[in-house]
């Protein structure tokens, strides 16, 4: 087993993490949007089609993929959960159900509020690599989900924009954005989470662009820099002119002179299992963990 990070790896910024957490998207962007697609085809190979289930913070997830997994089980409720208000608005605006196609029926999508342990699946697309926390995250989509429930989620490996570092590295910058984490490290920590037989998957994608102004617009779209020793303040015109210099020596010939990065996308599913209560001289169990203890007894 490889070296589990600590709690808060150690690139990122917490304090920029909660900014970018609170970021009011005008939409969702079009990559997460893409990785959600991909991820939501893989749930044909899901057997169990869950009655509840969670979307994690879908404004920058995915608001289209949210639709999709609607789609595909229409007779799941979901609960939609995110960080401010002002995205709950974006959510419910965007995902409820008009009130003249309800027709006095309740709604299939529930804004900014869900119970512990009662849902089947928890769905969290690209939102584990911006995390300061991510064990903490971990944990409490754990607790979100009943026994048997499974998660599904997304996120950014390793080799996304190491074609940037090495720009940045060779003009003596700092890093252009806080490292990522493997996907056999993201597995230890599923299991240390209490997770069960978690599977892993990545692949990459190779975006290019026509020049660096887009590259850099682009950018600002899908993400931000959250990395802790990134350049302090902003910085002026004739950084930006050196940094769009610096930027043309991505230009790939076999892509007809296109800039081009890479975006290593790793996907992940595991369970929550019976939880097993470790007997000792004084031992203490949750009553979420009684009730499923009692509940497969009983079942047996």
């Amino acid at each position: 087993m490889s070296d589990i990070p600590a709690e808060q790896p150690p690139t990122l910024d917490p304090i920029a993490c909660a900014r970018w957490a609170q970021w009011l998207h005008v939409q969702s962007p079009w990559l997460n949007e893409e990785v959600g697609r991909r991820m939501e085809d893989r749930l044909q190979w899901i057997r169990l089609e869950p009655k509840r289930w969670v979307d994690w913070a879908p404004v920058s997830g995915g608001l289209q993929a949210h639709k999709a997994v609607r789609a595909r089980y229409p007779k799941a409720v979901s609960d939609v959960v995110e960080p401010t208000l002002a995205r709950q608005t974006v959510a419910k605006h965007a995902l409820q159900t008009p009130w003249w196609q309800r027709l006095g029926r309740a709604d299939s999508v529930s804004i900014g509020s869900h119970a512990p342990g009662n849902a089947d699946m928890v769905w969290a697309n690209m939102a584990l690599h911006t995390a300061a926390d991510p064990q903490a995250l971990l944990r409490e989509w754990h607790q979100m989900l009943a026994t048997d429930g499974f998660l599904m989620f997304s996120c950014l490996g390793p080799d996304t924009l190491h074609e940037l570092n090495a720009v940045y590295a060779q003009a003596g910058w700092p890093p252009a954005c806080h490292a990522f984490t493997d996907m056999h490290d993201w597995g230890d920590m599923l299991v240390q989470a209490g997770f069960a037989e978690p599977v892993m998957d990545m692949e990459r994608i190779t975006l290019t662009y026509d020049s660096p102004a887009s590259l850099l617009a682009e950018c600002r779209i899908l993400g931000r820099n959250l990395h802790k020793d990134r350049f302090a303040g902003l910085r002026g015109r004739v950084w930006r002119a050196d940094l769009e210099k610096a930027l043309l020596n991505l230009a790939q010939p076999l892509q007809d002179g296109r800039l081009a990065v890479t975006v290593e996308v790793i996907y992940g599913h595991a369970l929550k299992p019976l939880p097993r209560a470790k007997m000792t001289s004084q031992s203490t169990v949750t009553l979420q963990d009684m009730r499923s203890l009692l509940g497969q007894s009983k079942r047996d």
